[in-house]
């Protein structure tokens, strides 16, 4: 437990944003999620049909700072290859 006072604040803000943000990256992981389900189910057109709603959720964590945005061109990069191999 923090002993200092700033450090206490520390504490209550880093789990209050921790939260907040949570929401993000589990949309974020299940959009993928979905995805690659898809693709393994050979359901090509829903996949396709997916791919901008991937993104989106993708870009929007890397917009809030939870994922860097060099890990989410890499993680776009990997759905849309993932996508093209099984057309």
């Amino acid at each position: 437990m923090p002993i200092i006072q700033s450090a206490i604040k520390r504490k209550r803000q880093n789990e209050v944003r921790r939260v907040r943000r949570l929401p993000y990256k589990t949309y974020m992981k299940t959009m993928v999620r979905a995805m690659t389900d898809l693709v393994k189910e050979g359901k090509q057109k829903e996949a396709e049909a997916l791919l901008p709603a991937v993104y989106k959720s993708i870009d929007t964590a890397a917009k809030k700072f939870i994922i860097h945005r060099n890990t989410a061109a890499r993680k776009k990069a990997r759905m849309a290859k993932l996508v093209a191999a099984h057309t």
